[in-house]
């Protein structure tokens, strides 16, 4: 049995350059509104739901990205009610949500 029921980790990289990344398009904010909305599901902790930041996932050109394990599910996310989603139907329901699915 794996420690978490679903891992996730929101990519929260800060390009320089000009680069995209997806800390520009809010991912730091959106992964801590990630964290508050999950705790308070009662979503989080051992054998439940984690959530990180990661550092690069080498995506953000399609992001801001979030990717979900085991299921090795990633997203793309705009908002809040996106983020929402993401959690009622994969974290809660099982369900992979097609329209965000990168």
């Amino acid at each position: 049995m794996s420690y978490y029921q679903h891992h996730v980790f929101f990519c929260c990289n800060q390009r320089d350059g000009g680069r995209p990344c997806c800390n520009d398009k809010g991912a730091t904010q959106l992964r801590d509104y990630c964290k508050k909305q999950v705790a308070k599901a009662g979503l989080a902790g051992i054998g439940k739901v984690r959530v990180n930041q990661a550092g690069c996932l080498d995506r953000c050109e399609e992001g801001p990205t979030v990717v979900i394990y085991p299921e090795a599910v990633w997203y793309r996310y705009a908002d809040e009610r996106d983020i929402d989603e993401i959690i009622e139907r994969h974290l809660r329901q099982g369900q992979i949500v097609e329209r965000l699915k990168i």
